[in-house]
């Protein structure tokens, strides 16, 4: 009973050092402050202090640039069928729609504006990751331009297409969720146990950094800390694509 009691409250302070506010990792630093004068411990609380918000990476980049062009489609498809030309349909179409990087389309504007080979421009400017939905609208305008084909229908198809694409890749990450957060449970453990150490009077960084075998134990705890991270995360990202 003991064991458990002490096993679940483990748990839960690492899904608490893991993702809790910035205020209770603060207090952390604060009731540590005595040894935080060394700079072992000072990189030890900037590893369970640093914000846990992501900045952007490039699997968000890319689900952005997929998000900004289902709007695009869509927008486009509503300004054909209130009457206007295809180029000035499309200009005021990605008027309307927020891209992650709105320089990169400036060539497409200006070939819609001007005349140009808008197909080849959007072609050229989607990106390698993220850009399926601006190379299908390609397609779409190529296809419309050398056949004659209906411009809207199409892109109704390709919206549709694009949306459901996304819909799938919001349920298998949602899906992957738990195995995420588990295995970054998992990856703090060891600098909960460290702490608990510390707080026993162990003195567990003097052994891990002022000696052979505790640089050896450290160097392979956080090279497979690193590598389990790393596989999880490759897993999740090949389920995903």
């Amino acid at each position: 009973m003991t064991s458990a009691l002490i096993a679940a409250l483990s748990t839960a302070c690492a899904v608490w050092l893991w993702t809790g506010p910035n205020t209770a990792t603060t207090r952390l630093a604060k009731l540590l402050a005595p040894t935080a004068a060394d700079p072992r411990w000072k990189a030890l609380l900037h590893l369970l202090t640093r914000p846990t918000a992501a900045t952007s990476t490039p699997a968000r980049r890319a689900d952005a640039w997929r998000r900004a062009s289902i709007e695009l489609c869509q927008a486009l498809a509503a300004e054909l069928s209130a009457g206007h030309t295809p180029g000035e349909s499309l200009t005021r179409a990605m008027a309307a729609v927020d891209f992650p990087d709105p320089d990169l389309l400036r060539p497409v504007i200006a070939a819609a504006r001007d005349g140009g080979d808008v197909s080849a421009a959007l072609t050229a400017s989607a990106p390698q990751e993220g850009g399926e939905g601006l190379r299908r609208l390609a397609a779409c305008w190529e296809v419309s331009t050398t056949v004659g084909a209906g411009l809207a229908s199409l892109i109704d198809r390709v919206a549709h297409t694009l949306r459901a694409a996304q819909a799938h890749r919001q349920d298998v990450a949602a899906q992957l969720a738990g195995p995420r957060t588990t295995a970054r449970m998992l990856a703090v453990l060891p600098v909960l146990g460290i702490l608990m150490a510390a707080a026993l009077n162990m003195n567990p960084l003097a052994f891990l950094f002022g000696s052979l075998p505790g640089l050896m134990c450290l160097t392979a705890g956080v090279a497979l800390d690193v590598c389990g991270l790393w596989w999880t995360s490759r897993m999740a990202t090949q389920a995903q694509s």
